[in-house]
């Protein structure tokens, strides 16, 4: 096993202490044991996680389910208390808290309390699992974020279990809990369901993975982050293709990062496509353990058992290099300063390079990263529409021009032209008792947020000192810019207040405003509403800024359609800029108190006096206090009396958690699968269609169907909260799947939650062309393009789907937890062929759909569909592809309908 990669060797000692011979073989054990053959294979193994991590917009819905499934199990004649976790399970509440108080001393208090008022139902739904479920902590709101404090509290890197040790591992489901493999614990993001199957004592089915060694060298540039060097990454392996893939890093530079500086690499582990981004355990690990209050026992336990196991790292002796199934190289020292954006973490912009970057993306019709058209003459909206989509790489699938060559350049001309005129626009505002001018790239969100980076001290402590020399500068930030400070964990303020640098991030209105996961998630909170008009009037280009790990369009906010991923440090410094639109090197930040230019380079701290100020004011006390006293929660969460029933006691008035219909006339014995016949496609989409789009976790549009819903329910839009708050509502999040503002269906041809109910040409919220399509007795399924369902796990968008009557999507390629998910909801992933897509066979989305799958399905088969109806161009054609069941245990949680139907059927029958 020496020249295993030590990810794979992680995977091999979990299928030999959990070989069974029924979950886990002796097949399992050779095929993982002989990696460098098999990874070449696609062979299939399974593999026993040892906990499950929840955050709780994922965690509230599989609490749900757990308690249907209990329902269900007594049903059909079972014992309900034998639904349980078998494995530890740790939910962390941190994604409802909303930046809805801002730039105030109270602003986290005020906001925490907007959250209990907000989800009252569901924390004592969640404390009421706590109690009835065992194997699961509840971590209140106001705690952290799930993955730093997974990084910092949770984690155990070695087990002791028993008196048994083993390596720590785990899945989580937020697709960013891939954040721990920076600590050497395997880890990474699943969907909803396939960690309830988990939690159940499921071993999970997976291709065993290719390794891409990435080796490091040098050190970082001293005026470069970690946040600098994960962007570079992100899309350097992008470009290289790791999906599906496990990268582990290996070379000298390792050695120069810190645990911290790792975790943020690992953390954006899914923009950059991969399953894990793994760092093996080292001397670094072990000083963080301490760092961050560790029992120096287990500490010393630790390192024992990973040194005798062969899972301990020297990272600059050579020899321990194990063999890769292929390797790329970076030098750490070529790192420069950096955003990603704007629309794509992986779109990454040297910040030298971003004022000419942005204009060029206000213009250029061929790139991803082009905004949506600025307006233009109502007369030659069409026009400008088909011009633009037909060239939009988000848009490749669109319809061809079908015009006369002369004509179509002259009204591109003349839309250029318009263009042109309104790059300049301005529009003048008054806000606070100040005028200002609002243009194309003015910053009006300016947010220190997301584990991604707050975990890190070196770059919060950097925005801090910056900050400090900002403010003694006499620099300002324009007060219309929503600037906001949402920490990981409770360590961040005390480390921040011990250095002395809070108090001049709160000058700048870098107030703390919670803890959890606030504007990364789109949980931005309003903006002024003189802010919103100006945006309006002068239809502009608004920019966020954020040290998040996401800025998929229409996720931050729906007025910014701009949103940049940067370090906490040029947060503070575009904050203060007021624009992107700015060269740093030539240009000043700003004027000083004594009318002189202040640049950039004036007030930024150095990396070597950071670090100093980390080595004094970083201490294990601070872990120690923050974390001894973190189950117990706030004064409001003490006080919810939950329920002590063994069943959930569902309430028929609650519009936040209501017992979903998954399990509805289900009967012990399985049932035929019902053919697709005759199915229209609900919606036809083209590439990038992210799990935002299906399922969106924002606010809720007040003109939505979900809106509707909760109106008739006696609420009022005030009272509506977000998506992802109202998980455990089935009602809510049928209603709010494809709801999400930016949705880009080619059969409705515009940007639009909106989809054509095919049969009479009609354009209807997408729910409820469905429902007249269920009315009907239409079956349904969607096409789509190019990475269908990459972003968040998220559960809901395959169980809205299902909701929808959605049977099957048909795809160019998908997201891989996505593609499980749809499995787990017994919706058939179907995938054109290599080089084909829904252009190849010139479909419109509006012919329908016959699905011929075979009565004995297997694994990666291929099929047909037969292509008719009267408004296809070809009826009765078929077209080739593949049905994305890539294992066999995959195919029997589809025969059962879903894993969850899965595990009923067999906990009833066991």
């Amino acid at each position: 096993t020496d020249q295993l990669p030590y990810s794979i060797r992680v995977l091999l000692e979990s299928v030999v202490r959990n070989c069974d011979g029924f979950q886990i073989k002796s097949e399992d054990i050779e095929n993982v044991a002989q990696w460098k053959k098999t990874s070449q294979d696609g062979v299939e193994i399974r593999f026993k996680p040892a906990r499950v991590v929840l955050q709780d917009f994922t965690g509230v819905p599989a609490v749900v389910d757990f308690a249907a499934m209990r329902d269900a199990v007594k049903a059909l004649g079972g014992d309900p208390e034998k639904i349980n976790p078998v494995c530890p399970v740790d939910l962390v509440i941190d994604h409802s808290v909303q930046v809805d108080f801002n730039r105030s001393e109270d602003a986290a208090k005020k906001n925490l309390e907007k959250e209990f008022e907000r989800n009252n139902e569901r924390f004592l739904f969640l404390k009421w699992g706590a109690r009835a479920f065992q194997n699961m902590l509840i971590v209140p709101p106001g705690s952290g974020i799930v993955h730093q404090v997974n990084l910092e509290y949770l984690s155990r890197v070695v087990f002791d279990e028993n008196h048994w040790l083993f390596p720590d591992s785990l899945v989580g489901t937020d697709s960013h809990t891939t954040m721990i493999n920076g600590l050497g614990v395997l880890g990474w993001g699943v969907g909803g369901i396939e960690a309830e199957a988990v939690m159940l004592g499921q071993a999970i089915s997976m291709v065993l993975p290719k390794v891409v060694g990435y080796k490091l060298t040098g050190v970082i540039n001293p005026l470069a982050t970690s946040t600098d060097v994960v962007l570079t990454i992100t899309k350097n392996l992008r470009q290289m293709g790791v999906v599906g893939k496990f990268v582990e890093f290996f070379g000298p530079g390792v050695a120069s990062l810190s645990i911290a500086d790792r975790a943020t690499i690992s953390n954006m582990c899914p923009e950059y496509g991969a399953t894990v981004g793994f760092f093996p355990v080292d001397n670094q690990s072990l000083e963080y353990l301490t760092q961050t209050a560790r029992d120096k026992q287990k500490i010393k336990r630790v390192e024992k058992y990973l040194k005798t196991v062969g899972l301990f790292r020297d990272y600059s002796n050579e020899n321990q290099d194990p063999h890769f199934s292929e390797v790329a190289e970076l030098d750490l020292g070529s790192i420069v300063p950096s955003l990603s954006g704007p629309k794509r973490p992986h779109d990454r912009v040297a910040v030298k390079a971003m004022k000419e970057d942005f204009t060029q993306c206000l213009t250029n019709k061929v790139k991803t990263n082009k905004f949506k058209p600025i307006s233009t003459a109502q007369s030659l909206h069409l026009i400008f529409s088909i011009t633009i989509y037909s060239w939009d790489s988000f848009f490749s699938s669109q319809q061809q021009v079908i015009k006369p060559k002369l004509c179509y350049v002259v009204w591109v001309h003349k839309i250029q032209t318009l263009l042109s005129d309104k790059l300049s626009s301005s529009v003048k505002f008054a806000y606070d008792g100040k005028e200002y001018t609002m243009s194309h790239g003015s910053v009006v969100i300016a947010a220190i947020t997301s584990c991604t980076n707050t975990s890190n001290p070196t770059v919060m402590l950097g925005a801090g000192m910056l900050a400090r020399n900002a403010v003694q500068a006499g620099l300002t930030v324009p007060s219309y810019v929503k600037t906001s400070l949402s920490p990981g964990s409770g360590v961040v303020t005390y480390y921040l207040k011990d250095s002395g640098v809070l108090s001049f991030l709160e000058q700048l209105g870098f107030n703390v405003v919670g803890f959890g996961c606030m504007t990364c998630i789109g949980n931005s909170g309003p903006l002024p509403e003189e802010v919103d008009k100006a945006i309006s009037d002068g239809d502009l280009v608004a920019c966020g800024v954020l040290s998040g790990n996401r800025n998929f369009e229409g996720r931050i906010h729906s007025s910014t359609r701009a949103n940049y991923l940067a370090s906490p440090m040029l947060v503070v410094a575009y904050a203060l800029a007021g624009t992107v639109m700015i060269d740093f090197e030539k240009e000043p930040i700003g004027t000083g108190t004594d009318g002189k230019s202040v640049f950039l380079r004036d007030i930024w701290p150095t990396r070597l006096d950071i670090q100093e100020t980390e080595k004094k004011c970083v201490l294990p006390n601070m872990f120690k206090e923050v974390y001894s006293k973190i189950q117990e929660g706030n004064d409001q969460w003490k006080s919810l009396n939950a329920p002590s029933s063994i069943l959930y006691p569902w309430n028929p008035e609650s519009t936040y958690v209501q017992s979903p219909p998954f399990f509805k006339d289900m009967t012990i014995d399985l049932q035929s699968f019902k053919k697709i016949e005759d199915a229209h496609a609900l919606l036809f989409l083209g590439d990038s269609v992210t799990t935002d789009h299906i399922s969106p976790a924002g606010s809720i549009s007040r003109s939505c169907a979900a809106a509707r819903y909760l109106v008739k329910r006696g609420l009022k839009p005030r009272n509506f909260n977000s998506y992802g708050s109202r998980r455990g509502n089935d009602a809510v999040m049928a209603r709010g799947t494809f709801a999400n503002i930016r949705l880009k269906n080619k059969l409705v041809g515009h940007e639009a939650p909106k989809t054509i109910h095919i049969p009479t040409g009609e354009e209807l919220d997408v729910f409820d062309a469905a429902m007249r399509y269920k009315d009907e007795g239409t079956q349904l399924i969607v096409v789509a393009g190019k990475d269908y369902g990459s972003g968040s796990s998220r559960d809901w968008a395959a169980k809205g789907p299902w909701m929808l009557g959605v049977r099957a999507v048909l795809a160019e390629s998908y997201e891989r937890i996505h593609r499980s998910n749809l499995i787990g909801m017994g919706i058939v992933p179907l995938q054109f062929l290599e080089g084909e897509n829904a252009d190849t066979y010139k479909l419109d989305g509006k012919e329908k759909f016959t699905v011929n799958l075979p009565d004995h399905v297997e694994p990666g088969m291929t099929i047909d569909i037969t292509v008719g109806g009267p408004c296809s161009r070809f009826c009765g054609k078929k077209i080739n592809c593949k049905v994305r069941f890539d294992t066999d245990v995959e195919l029997t949680y589809f025969k059962h309908g879903g894993i969850l139907n899965y595990m009923i059927r067999n906990i009833v029958s066991n």
